[in-house]
């Protein structure tokens, strides 16, 4: 097949790439040209693993090619993927004007039947704008073309999202005809030859299932992260909880990790968006609400422990910080409890330390050349005249440490685990004092 994906952000350019790697010929638009200019040049405008050498070699291929040219791209697929950004609002409703200016782009220059796909994550009701939006080009033009819209949400992790892609769970599909539905089952054919993972359903209930997946993730997060507080006051240890709870199949292991607070590029923008959409219908959704304020009282958790232990004032200390990203595996800071962190740092005289492998230039962007941020090239590195450290992401790298080493570099020898990485009895014995989330 031949086909267009609008967007070569996280979503739009791992689609496309693991598209292509199945046979499928691919035209990538975006009309950032810096970022069309790393990807002809062979680099990728983002981090993620495992996709730099799976752009190559299908560039290489020749079935994976980018653009600027809006007219290109229309011409060249029969399906269009629309994968752009939906940024929050200021009423946390989901921005569209992006995926509403590449469905009039389609509109405006389509000659022939497309079947026209929202790849991006979209509230309810977003088909039938792009569908009134491509209407309203064609009719100016005075033109009769065919064409269908598809609900086509993507279920990708950040930092496994080229898995994620390769080997789905489900594929979930809203159609409003055969035809779209027939084609997207031949797209998607090369994914589920060991079983059928296609779930094909109306267009509005495939919208309202992405957005309900990322809730039903947020809550069990936050959740769980009120769980361990209340763990701390009673006593009890929230990892034998979450081993006694998870163990029930009912529940599960998953996502049942308490920490910091969740962040990045989807939950908090899609809980809020949810909620926006339930009171654009006459409904308040009160257990999402109590998810958000969950979680941001919870990006604050380590800022109260830290606090606590050294007191209001924090001129002249010195805190490492292990992790930026708001999870490991990926670059990405958005909405990552390292920024809540850093700032409360700063705010109270305090300086900060920070290591994180691959998001530290992000970390530079958001926080300019702030003199209090140093940023070393090792975790080790990164207690160096510290006085404590404070784990915020839970990068494999930090998973076995020299205790006794991080004893000797700490001045006062104190660790704040965001991610109760660590059992706390091995860092006590080599006489670490040891803070985590829930734990004993």
């Amino acid at each position: 097949m031949k086909i267009t994906v609008v967007g070569t952000g996280y979503v739009g350019l791992v689609s496309g790439t693991c598209l292509a790697e199945v046979g499928n010929d691919v035209l990538c638009l975006d009309l950032d040209a810096n970022k069309i200019r790393i990807l002809n040049e062979g680099g990728i405008p983002i981090y993620e693993p495992g996709l730099e050498a799976m752009v190559a070699r299908n560039k290489a291929a020749g079935r994976l090619r980018f653009t600027t040219s809006v007219e290109e791209a229309v011409a060249f697929g029969a399906i269009q993927f629309i994968a752009v950004g939906t940024p929050p609002d200021e009423d946390g409703s989901a921005d569209l004007q992006y995926v509403l200016a590449a469905a009039r782009n389609i509109g405006r220059h389509m000659t022939g039947y497309k079947v026209v796909v929202d790849k991006s994550t979209v509230p309810v009701g977003t088909a039938d704008k792009v569908r009134a939006a491509i209407a309203d080009e064609i009719k100016k033009r005075g033109a009769d073309i065919p064409y269908s819209v598809v609900s086509n949400p993507e279920f990708l992790k950040e930092g496994a999202a080229v898995d994620d892609f390769m080997k789905p769970d489900r594929i979930v599909v809203g159609v409003q005809d055969a035809k779209a539905a027939e084609m997207m089952h031949q797209l998607y054919a090369p994914f589920q030859r060991n079983h059928e993972r296609l779930i094909v359903m109306d267009v509005r209930s495939a919208e309202l299932t992405k957005y309900a997946a990322n809730a039903m993730l947020a809550t069990r997060i936050s959740f769980m992260n009120e769980l361990a507080n209340l763990a701390e006051k009673l006593g009890a240890d929230i990892e034998q909880v979450r081993q006694g709870i998870g163990s029930d199949p009912r529940i599960g292991f998953h996502f049942l990790y308490p920490g910091c607070g969740y962040g990045g590029s989807c939950f908090p923008k899609d809980v809020q968006a949810l909620e926006r959409t339930a009171r654009e219908a006459g409904q308040k959704l009160k257990v999402l609400q109590a998810v958000e304020d969950a979680n941001e009282a919870q990006k604050r958790v380590l800022t109260e422990k830290i606090v606590k232990r050294f007191g209001e004032k924090l001129d002249g200390k010195v805190f490492a910080l292990w992790g930026l990203a708001f999870k490991p595996n990926t670059d990405d800071m958005r909405e990552a409890p390292s920024r809540v962190l850093i700032a409360d740092l700063l705010a109270r005289g305090a300086t900060v330390r920070a290591y994180d492998p691959v998001a530290m230039h992000e970390t530079q962007r958001i926080f300019g050349s702030e003199p209090r941020i140093a940023y070393a090239d090792s975790p080790m590195a990164a207690l160096d005249g510290a006085d404590a450290l404070a784990i915020v992401t839970e990068w494999k790298e930090f998973r076995a440490p020299d205790f006794e080493a991080m004893k000797a570099k700490l001045k006062s020898g104190v660790v704040f685990d965001g991610r109760n990485l660590y059992e706390p009895a091995h860092p006590r014995a080599a006489g670490l004092e040891y803070h985590a989330i829930g734990r004993q």
